[in-house]
């Protein structure tokens, strides 16, 4: 069976009569399940160019299926539906609703990168994974991840500027991703700082949340940079 086929053997697709007797036989049960036809029609054949053009993914079309990403995948190692291999076929048949059945999943990646390390094409697949979940983020296909709201977070704060104030990113990080402003965490590790931290630091950090100061000249280089990079992105994107 081809791998495409897979989703083939969903529980959705199988067909099983309670009770079948045939030719006086008691079929009944597994014996007589069937699995409902498909004839797959949704190929993009443009999907393969389009997850090249995000950083990480330039080499996806080198994959020639040998399954040493999956093999060596700390995450299938947990879970067998976590499966490189699989989806990589997928992107370069450009089969994105097949895809798409797995995005509750493919985001789980941890970026141990033994994939990487270990695929004789350099195709990089953990770069893959990270270009599959952020496609579907930019489609809203899936919710944008806390490290996409922190990374915006970030940017935002170069942009407007020219540098960033550490609590404030964390501040405005915990309030977009809905999140508690305070935390066990965080009050632990303000309690451990402020016993090393000049009180005059403490105090300059607290109002740097308050009034952000700019770098010094920044200007309108921000909104320079922020049109930049928006440029580069519907370049790559097409």
């Amino acid at each position: 069976m081809a791998i495409h086929e897979k989703s083939l053997i969903e529980a959705e697709r199988l067909l099983e009569h309670d009770s079948l007797v045939v030719d006086g036989v008691d079929v009944s049960g597994h014996w007589n399940t069937m699995i409902t036809p498909r004839t797959i029609k949704d190929y993009d054949d443009d999907f393969e160019a389009k997850i090249q053009t995000y950083t990480g993914a330039e080499n996806v079309h080198r994959c020639w299926q040998c399954g040493s990403c999956t093999n060596s995948c700390t995450m299938y190692a947990q879970n067998v539906q976590f499966n490189p291999r699989y989806w990589i076929y997928l992107t370069r048949l450009g089969l994105t609703e097949e895809l798409i059945k797995d995005k509750d999943i493919i985001w789980q990646c941890v970026s141990c990168n033994k994939c990487t390390n270990i695929c004789p094409k350099d195709v990089k697949p953990e770069g893959v994974m990270k270009a599959l979940a952020h496609w579907m983020e930019e489609e809203g296909i899936t919710e944008k991840s806390p490290s996409t709201i922190f990374d915006e977070e970030f940017t935002e704060q170069i942009y407007h500027y020219g540098r960033i104030e550490d609590s404030k990113v964390m501040k405005n990080f915990f309030k977009k991703s809905g999140q508690p402003l305070i935390q066990s965490w965080l009050i632990e590790f303000t309690k451990r700082m402020m016993k090393r931290l000049p009180v005059a630091h403490g105090f300059r950090m607290g109002m740097n949340v308050v009034f952000t100061p700019k770098t010094k000249s920044w200007g309108k280089t921000g909104e320079v940079l922020q049109a930049y990079v928006r440029e580069q992105k519907e370049a790559a994107h097409g």
